[in-house]
């Protein structure tokens, strides 16, 4: 039989030497000849692999005179789609009648990568949606905070502070409000990631860091965007009618 790495550590420790050792597959023994590298799983548990001669799996282990499913593994740089049109003609001319059906990995490969993409792109359309509305209420607080202060303002403005202060202010402001808001929201994912891992030893989750930084680029731009009509609002106030106010 030939195993795999994790079926070797499995059976007889990541250290030990597999070759030579037999394995018993149901009440039939088999000894070990060689060790292919894992493929490593990405999710759910560990899959143990062995594999033996099919005749001995028919003779000894099923007790069937058939085969119920064939692997092919095509060669580098033969046309896929030519390579099943054969097959199936080659299995046609043996079989006489169509009682099987053949299953082009490359075809599911395709589907996973284009349901994928339409994950990617709707998620990527939530992310966007999100962040406006998130920009929106950033707008909103900081248009009231101007409200609020509009006397300061006019003290400033009073005391020589120029425009260019006044929108500085609010814009840093609004900034750190966006910054503070990325933050909590970095800390959920990597909090949501660890807790997955938890639940799943089997699978590895990655967090990019590129990304981190770009999340934290975002929350900057949405707090320059969002946060510069209220930072101008300040800005116009007359000091004469904001001292007035109450």
């Amino acid at each position: 039989a030939v195993i795999d790495e994790d079926t070797s550590a499995a059976f007889f420790g990541r250290d030990a030497d597999p070759i030579g050792q037999v394995l018993m597959l149901g009440n039939v023994p088999v000894r070990v000849i060689g060790v292919v590298r894992a493929t490593g799983a990405t999710f759910g548990p560990t899959t143990l692999n062995v594999w033996i001669p099919y005749s001995t799996a028919m003779a000894r282990v099923t007790g069937q005179d058939h085969l119920n499913s064939i692997a092919v593994r095509v060669a580098d740089g033969v046309d896929m789609a030519e390579a099943q049109e054969r097959l199936d003609a080659l299995m046609l001319d043996r079989h006489r009648v169509r009682d099987f059906f053949l299953v082009n990995t490359d075809t599911i490969r395709q589907t996973v990568t284009s349901t994928t993409q339409t994950m990617t792109l709707l998620i990527a359309m939530i992310a966007v949606i999100s962040l406006i509305v998130g920009g929106i209420g950033v707008m909103n607080i900081m248009l009231v905070s101007v409200t609020e202060r509009t006397r300061e303002i006019g003290v400033r403005v009073a005391i020589g502070a120029r425009r260019s202060d006044i929108v500085s202010q609010f814009l840093i402001e609004a900034v750190l409000v966006c910054l503070v808001g990325g933050l909590f929201g970095i800390l959920a994912a990597l909090g949501i990631g660890a807790l997955l891992g938890w639940l799943t030893p089997g699978a590895t989750l990655l967090f990019s860091t590129p990304s981190i930084i770009a999340a934290f680029l975002s929350s900057s731009l949405i707090g320059i965007t969002f946060g510069f009509l209220p930072a101008r609002s300040a800005a116009r106030l007359d000091p004469v009618v904001a001292l007035s106010r109450e």
